[in-house]
This record gives structure tokens, C-alpha cells and sequence, in this order.
């Protein structure tokens, strides 16, 4: 029995086509959890995919209704010893809608399609792709070692990621004894570059925040009424401008974070943001001034306008309109006074002059970190630098959401992050891929880390 053993078998799997033909499988289950129509097919990806796949490992699996009535919860668990550390291992096997007819070269979203270095198909890399490289390695490992871990897993997949995981940290909290764990470690979201293996140890938390205007009913000629009339769009944008300036930055300090430490700065200094060739450019003079790239994204909050509107922008009318509205979003880090955001814009509001601006928030997600200092994040470093002999990239947190904190906070878990994605993977759009060399180098990765948990002892 050996490491390199195991991460070989698992690169066999990869180079036989086993995994491809799995991957392509777990695709054409149409899981949009958007979708009330699919919630059949929803339990059938956990039927009749996974509990087959976790069943052949010796794992016991159990099925958990939903609370709330929306996607059923998977909970495969492998018990071989009290003395080994025990890992809890999480994915999502719903997507987003398949948008149909709207992909390169007329290609199925619902087959997982090689093209060169790329498999297309929806869940590829969000998140199918991502549990299937982790349970590939599991496999491996298992194999090598002759039908046994060495660790004890337990592993929950839900189904309603994609529509903000509504009853996820109720489920949790009521398994909080069955989900018991010294290690959360997991895999969602894509690495800092193709080239770079990455680790996130927990993510932004995000708050949507509606801006309206409501002035009167309908609206009135701009040649009759121009310059007598308040106009709730020019009131709108004011005072959006108080918010956040013409170069994205934040001119509220209570949307603001608690400075940077030196030792989240320390952690980000070799991470760099280079988006590849068929990636925006960085925008230049843009977001917090004095910080780098990698700061702003990953250790400041950002205030983006994700919509705005008032009047018929395909079709103005010579009028002034009645009402204007604008959605924007706050994606915050850890320290942040989040509870304090919405009331804090209206009283500035207000003091301001911009009294007819009602301020409301909805779809938060929480923001959480694991401890830089934890003794896991220095052990998957290593794993992962041993296997491929790259530095990792290691993020205090993931750019984006998601729901870490009901692992880190409910279940009260070190958090681990590895992604198997790219920036460029085109996750909820048309064109959503994985990468054969990313794929690969992952199973390998993650066989290594799954080979290194069962030579490690239980914290004491």
C-alpha cells in the first residue's frame, strides 16, 4: 500500500474513461432546483446515482426530507474506527436552469461533451464535476487499501444549493450529533487560476439592498413639467453616488470592514490575479484605493449596483417618471456589522437629503472564515504542495458565497475549501466546462489529501 499507489489508481480511473462516462451520467439528470417540475428528478440523482456509488464504498445511506418541502438531502456515512479522525464532506447535486438551445454549437447541456481540453455540460464544474472527483478519489483510496479509508466519513449532498440552500442550516442543526466531525472538507467554487491548486477557508457574505423611489402614480411630460417636478431617477442615482463613488469605492464607513491584518495580508501576498485570455481585464484606478487585487477580492467589501430602472429604457417616453428603483449588493467579510447596513444607509439617507429613498435587504448570506492558525489548513497545504509540487493558494476566504457558515458556526468545523473549477468555467451561463488537466491534477489532489487523512490521528 502506498500514496503514490493510490493517486495512480485514481489516474487510471481517469484515463479509462470511467470517470467521464460517470460524469456524463450524473449530467443528464436534469436537477434545475428552480424548477418545481424537476423535484422528481431531484431524488432520483440521489437514488439512483449516488446511493449506488457511496454504497460500493460500504457507506450507509439515509435520505432526509426536506423541512420546508423544496429538494431531499443525502447523508452517506463510513464508520471504520473511534481512534481515526472523522471528516464531513459536502456537495450540491442540483444546477441552474440548462438554458437549452444556447450553447456553443448547438451542444446538449445535458451530456457531459468533450471539445479539446474542455467537458461541457451543466454541473460540470457546479457542482457534479466537483463531488464526483472527490468520490473518485474516495474510491481510490479505498481500493488501495484493500476495502478500507483509514478515516471515517460522513457526507451530505442536498439538492438546493442554487436557490440559496433554504433549510440547510435547519437540517444541520437538527443532525448536529449524527454530523459530528473534526474536519469539514469540501469542494464548490473555482481556484484562484487554472494553473494554481488552490484552498479557501471559508467565504464573503453577501446582502442584497433595495433602493426605491416612489414619488407618484405614472409620470408626467418632461416639456410641461421638466424643472417642476422631482425626478426619482436623478434622486436615485445621488444617492447611490453617496454610497459608492465613479471608481467602486466605499464612501459609508459603515459598510466598510475592520482593517486588514497582517496576517490575512501575509496569506494573500503570493496570490495573484491574472485573468486568462477569454477573461475580462482587470479594470484599472477601480475599487479601494491602496489595496491590491487580491485584497479587495478576497479581504475588503465591495458595493456592486446589480440593477437599476425607472421608465421604458427600450421605448423612453418624453415624461418623468414616477418611481425608480435600484437592487445593489454588499459582499462583506468577516467583522463586518452586517445587521447594522440597511439602517445605517437610511439614516445616512436621511441626513443627506434623501428622505424619499426607502431602504429594505433581502437574500443574505452569512460570511465566515476558518482560522488561518488551525492545524488542518497547514496539513492540506502540505498534502497538496507533496502531491503536486505547487504551492497552493491559500485564500482566507472564497470571493463569492456560500454556505460555509453552517458548517463553521452550526457544526462548529475548521472549514477546507479545495475547488476543482476555474474562473473561466462559465458556471451558470451557456458553455459551462470543466478542464481535463484541471480534472486530473485534482484527482490526484484530492486522492493524496483522502491517502494522508488516514495516516493522520484524531485530535486529542
Amino acid at each position: 500500500m502506498s500514496r503514490a499507489k493510490a493517486i495512480n489508481r485514481v489516474n487510471e480511473h481517469f484515463h479509462s474513461g470511467e470517470f467521464l462516462a460517470g460524469l456524463d451520467r450524473m449530467v443528464t439528470y436534469k436537477t434545475e432546483s428552480q424548477n418545481p417540475g424537476h423535484a422528481d428528478v431531484l431524488r432520483a440523482y440521489l437514488e439512483q446515482e449516488l446511493q449506488p456509488a457511496f454504497s460500493s464504498l460500504d457507506f450507509s445511506v439515509k435520505f432526509i426530507e426536506s423541512p420546508t418541502g423544496r429538494g431531499p438531502y443525502l447523508l452517506a456515512e463510513y464508520h471504520e474506527s473511534p481512534s481515526a479522525p472523522t471528516v464531513l464532506i459536502y456537495g450540491h447535486g442540483d444546477v441552474v436552469s440548462g438554458m437549452e438551445g444556447e450553447w456553443r454549437d448547438g451542444l446538449d447541456p445535458w451530456r457531459a461533451t468533450k471539445v479539446g481540453d474542455r467537458i461541457y455540460g451543466r454541473g460540470t464544474a457546479d457542482n457534479k464535476g466537483q463531488h464526483a472527483i472527490n468520490l473518485s478519489a474516495l474510491r481510490a483510496v479505498h481500493e488501495i487499501r484493500g476495502g478500507r479509508l483509514g478515516f471515517n466519513v460522513k457526507f451530505i449532498v442536498e439538492t438546493g444549493e442554487e436557490i440559496g440552500s433554504p433549510d440547510l442550516r435547519q437540517v444541520c442543526e437538527g443532525l448536529r450529533e449524527e454530523l459530528e466531525a473534526d474536519l469539514f472538507l469540501a469542494s464548490d467554487g473555482p481556484r484562484l487560476s487554472a494553473e494554481r491548486p488552490t484552498i479557501f477557508l471559508g467565504c464573503r457574505g453577501g446582502v442584497r439592498i433595495h433602493l426605491d423611489v416612489d414619488l407618484r402614480d405614472g409620470s408626467h411630460h418632461s416639456g410641461n413639467w421638466g424643472g417642476l417636478l422631482a425626478n426619482p431617477a436623478t434622486i436615485l442615482a445621488s444617492a447611490i453616488a453617496s454610497l459608492v463613488d465613479r471608481q467602486g469605492r466605499l464612501l459609508l464607513d459603515e459598510l466598510k470592514p475592520p482593517r486588514i491584518s497582517n496576517q490575512i495580508r501575509g496569506a494573500l501576498a503570493d496570490v495573484k490575479i491574472e485573468p486568462m485570455p477569454d477573461e475580462p481585464a482587470l479594470s484599472a484606478d477601480w475599487g479601494e484605493e491602496g489595496l491590491s487585487a487580491t485584497e479587495r477580492l478576497y479581504a475588503w467589501n465591495t458595493l456592486e449596483v446589480l440593477a437599476i430602472s425607472a421608465g421604458n429604457l427600450q421605448n423612453p417616453a418624453n415624461a418623468i417618471p414616477g418611481r425608480a428603483g435600484a437592487v445593489l449588493q454588499l459582499r462583506f467579510v468577516v467583522g463586518t456589522d452586517v445587521d447594522n447596513v440597511v439602517p445605517a444607509i437610511q439614516r445616512h439617507f436621511e441626513r443627506n437629503g434623501f428622505s424619499n429613498v426607502r431602504v429594505s435587504s433581502s437574500q443574505n448570506f452569512a460570511a465566515s472564515r476558518t482560522d488561518l492558525d488551525n492545524r488542518w489548513v497547514g496539513w492540506a497545504v502540505d498534502s497538496i504542495r507533496t502531491t503536486t509540487g505547487k504551492e497552493p493558494a491559500l485564500l482566507p476566504n472564497f470571493g463569492g458565497s456560500l454556505p460555509n457558515d453552517v458548517f463553521s458556526e452550526v457544526l462548529g468545523l475548521p472549514t477546507i475549501w479545495v475547488p476543482h473549477s476555474y474562473p473561466g468555467c462559465s458556471q451558470h451561463a451557456p458553455d459551462e466546462h470543466i478542464l481535463l488537466s484541471v480534472t486530473e491534477e485534482a484527482l490526484g489532489m484530492m486522492a493524496g489529501l483522502f491517502w494522508d487523512l488516514g495516516e493522520t490521528a484524531r485530535p486529542s
